[in-house]
């Protein structure tokens, strides 16, 4: 019978965020998949848990999550974390839920802190529809591809950087969205020296250049860009389409009420249109 696998969130910062049903499950699992095993034992020991430890990350995830899906199929049941916050983002967890799901091993989650959420509703920014980016890449062409494909994306934008990348991030940011474009920068979440620190890009880069080194894993909530309004469709073709629907028979007023229904332009600017364009002709 196959066992089961659990993705744990872990503290990002408090180590009193951890839920009692977290600590309950990592108590209760047969074995923990962690991305650093030297972390994971540092909570473990806090609340005097012992549990066998498996590597699991970017660089091993193919031998290592081989093997633990092998021990779940064999009916052990594996508590999945990671460093700091929810498994399976920007980590290798995602490749081992889709193992499992492909194979019929049921999976569940025991929901924890989130960095990138907790940014987020810590922005100012706008929360209503937002979009995980996660990290950049250090090769510079998937990097330029990857911000180029952003340069008009109006949702909030949440980016993950480390502090001796963080220039490099904010002088592209600069680059493509342009110095004026709203930013949080949200560094030591939950812990004694949390930071937010809200402004914009180019005054974020002085900053950092000229004040402040970077210090800590950095959350990037990066403003969306402003919405172009719609174009008014053209009066002429507008009024084009009125007067074909005439010709087969509709009332001005109808022919009006009806295009401006499909174009947007108003019914009475449309209605005063074709009465001048008559007088004209």
């Amino acid at each position: 019978m196959a066992g089961m696998l659990y993705l744990v969130g872990t503290p990002i910062g408090n180590l009193e965020d951890l839920s009692p049903r977290a600590r309950r499950t990592l108590e209760e699992a047969d074995f923990i998949a962690a991305e650093d095993t030297r972390v994971t034992l540092k909570l473990l020991n806090h609340f005097s848990l012992r549990k066998p430890l498996v590597s699991y990350y970017e660089h091993n995830k193919k031998s290592s999550g081989a093997a633990i899906f092998q021990r779940i199929a064999g009916g052990e049941t594996c508590a999945l974390v990671t460093d700091a916050g929810m498994p399976c983002l920007s980590d290798p967890g995602a490749d081992l839920v889709r193992l499992c799901a492909e194979n019929g091993i049921p999976v569940t989650t025991v929901p924890g802190p989130s960095a990138a959420v907790s940014a987020l509703v810590l922005s100012g920014l706008d929360t209503g529809r937002f979009t995980f980016e996660g990290f950049l890449s250090t090769a510079n062409k998937k990097r330029v591809e990857h911000l180029s494909a952003l340069r008009g994306e109006t949702r909030t934008m949440i980016f993950y950087e480390a502090p001796h990348k963080l220039l490099r991030t904010l002088q592209d940011f600069e680059t493509v969205f342009g110095p004026e474009r709203r930013i949080a920068l949200c560094r030591e979440l939950t812990k004694v020296h949390e930071e937010v620190r809200r402004t914009t890009v180019g005054e974020a880069l002085r900053y950092y250049s000229e004040e402040a080194e970077p210090r800590g894993e950095f959350v990037l909530i990066l403003a969306g860009a402003e919405r172009q309004a719609e174009p008014e469709a053209d009066l002429p073709d507008a009024l084009a389409q009125v007067r074909r629907l005439q010709k087969e028979g509709a009332p001005l007023r109808q022919a009006c009420k009806a295009v401006s229904e499909e174009t947007g332009i108003a019914k009475n600017t449309l209605y005063r249109a074709a009465l001048s364009a008559e007088r004209q002709e």
